[in-house]
C-alpha cells in the first residue's frame, strides 16, 4: 500500500497548443524533500499549480492523500505599501489563528520579532520567514514552496535551507520544492526532479549531478558540486546575531563553482 502524500501519473498540460509539462511521474512521501530543478521555462511552477490543485491537466492525474493539509509558500508576495497591514493581521488572515498561535509560528521559523511590523518593512529574509509561518500555521502533511529563499542574501539562503530541514524533521511533513539554487539545495533534499517540460531525470543528488541529462541542461561545471558535512556550536538569526542553542548544530553545505542556472 503507497504511503505516498501526492503522486502525479503521466501528467500532461498544454498551453496554446504547446506543451507545457508531458507525462510526469512523481510522488512524495512523508518526511521526503523532493525538489524540482530546470531552466526557465521548465515547467515548474506549473507543475505546482497543478499539485495545489489549481490547472487541471491535459493527460494523467494528480492523486492527493484523502483530506491532505497542504502548507503553501508562493515565490514572491506583493503588498501595496498603502496597505496597513501588520505580519500579525496577515497571519491572521488564516482562519482560527489567533496572537497566539501567530507567535508559536513566527518563533518556529525565528521571525517573532517582527509580529507587530508593518509588512511592508520588513526584509526580504523575514518576509520569507512570515511566509513559510504561515504555510506551518495550516499544520501541514505537505509543504509546497516555491522558491523559498527568493530575495535573500547568500548566507540568508543557506540558513533558509536549513531550517526547511529542520521543520521537516521536527513536523514528519513531505516537502516539495522548486529552486534555481544548485550549489545550496543540492545538500538539503532526498530526491532530486530535473525538469525541463518532461522528467530528465532524477534520483539522490549525487545521482543527478552525474546523469548526462543534468550535464547537458546546467553544464559540465555543476558536476563539480561536492557535498560536505561540518559543525558549527551556533547558528545565526534571521538578524544575524548568534544564537547559542546549547547544542551543536549540524549543516550540510554544497559548494560548486560557476554553476550555470537556466
Amino acid at each position: 500500500m503507497s504511503t505516498a502524500l501526492i503522486r502525479l501519473d503521466q501528467l500532461t498540460v498544454n498551453y496554446a497548443g504547446q506543451s507545457v509539462l508531458e507525462n510526469i511521474k512523481l510522488s512524495v512521501e512523508p518526511g521526503q524533500i523532493v525538489t524540482l530543478i530546470g531552466p526557465n521555462g521548465a515547467g515548474k511552477t506549473t507543475l505546482v499549480r497543478a499539485v495545489l490543485g489549481l490547472l487541471k491537466p491535459d493527460a494523467g492525474r494528480v492523486w492527493r492523500k484523502p483530506k491532505l493539509r497542504v502548507g503553501y509558500m508562493p515565490q514572491k508576495l506583493h503588498i501595496d505599501p498603502t496597505l496597513p497591514l501588520s505580519v500579525l493581521r496577515f497571519l491572521r488572515l488564516v482562519p482560527g489563528v489567533d496572537r497566539k498561535a501567530a507567535l508559536t509560528a513566527l518563533n518556529e521559523v525565528g521571525a517573532e520579532r517582527v509580529i507587530d511590523s508593518p509588512l511592508q518593512s520588513i526584509s526580504g529574509g523575514e518576509m520569507q520567514r512570515v511566509l513559510l509561518a504561515r504555510a506551518l500555521l495550516r499544520e501541514p502533511e505537505l509543504l509546497v514552496l516555491d522558491e523559498p529563499v527568493q530575495g535573500v542574501d547568500v548566507a540568508g539562503q543557506a540558513e533558509l535551507y536549513s531550517l526547511i530541514t529542520r521543520l521537516r524533521d521536527r513536523h514528519g511533513c513531505g516537502v516539495l520544492m522548486v529552486s534555481h539554487d544548485l550549489h545550496l539545495v543540492m545538500s538539503t533534499t532526498d530526491q532530486v526532479v530535473c525538469l525541463n517540460r518532461h522528467v530528465c531525470c532524477s534520483g539522490h543528488p549525487e545521482q543527478v549531478s552525474n546523469d548526462p541529462a543534468f550535464v547537458e541542461l546546467f553544464g559540465t561545471n555543476a558536476q563539480s558540486l561536492a557535498i560536505y558535512h561540518h559543525h558549527h556550536d551556533h547558528a545565526h538569526d534571521l538578524h544575524g546575531a548568534v544564537v547559542d542553542d546549547g547544542a551543536v548544530a549540524a549543516h550540510t553545505h554544497v559548494h560548486g563553482d560557476n554553476c550555470k542556472h537556466g
